[in-house]
């Protein structure tokens, strides 16, 4: 899974200033809700510690998990593209401390700043492509027939 050494570190300095001049410290205690599917995605996170379940509604039945998230990963990227709402819902396993990036600014500075908002596009298209690809794992691992393979 791609984490902030694939969103941050290869940034140059300058680029990875200006965008946590926009970032807060935020801390959430175990089994709080940082956001629920279709909700108004007007934010993303950087996990410093702790985990995060990210989870999809599944009608009758409850949430069902389909990834962890820990230190170093971002959470969010639904904030990047209209109507901003959230594809998953996200709950704090334990403690969790992160940076938290207001989405509406993020999104001015990469208007501003053509060149960060390029270099973050293809960071956060990675991290799309990942998130879909272990919830495709999860859903077929939860509806595939034990013992049978999809076809």
């Amino acid at each position: 899974m791609t984490g902030w050494p694939l969103l941050l570190d290869t940034l140059p300095q300058v680029q990875r200033d200006r965008l946590f001049t926009l970032a807060d410290e935020r801390d959430f205690r175990a089994g709080s809700t940082l956001f629920d599917e279709g909700g108004v995605a007007d934010r993303f996170w950087l996990i410093r510690s702790g985990e995060v379940a990210l989870d999809v509604y599944v009608p009758g039945r409850r949430a069902q998990v389909v990834e962890t998230l820990g230190p170093r990963q971002q959470l969010g990227w639904s904030w990047i593209f209209p109507p901003y709402r959230w594809h998953l819902g996200a709950r704090a396993l334990g403690p969790v401390r992160t940076w938290e990036f207001p989405a509406a600014e993020v999104r001015e500075l990469c208007m501003a700043d053509t060149e960060l908002g390029y270099e973050l596009m293809l960071r956060c298209a990675a991290l799309i492509a990942d998130r879909l690809q272990a919830t495709r794992l999860r859903l077929l691992d939860l509806y595939t027939p034990h013992g049978s393979v999809p076809s």
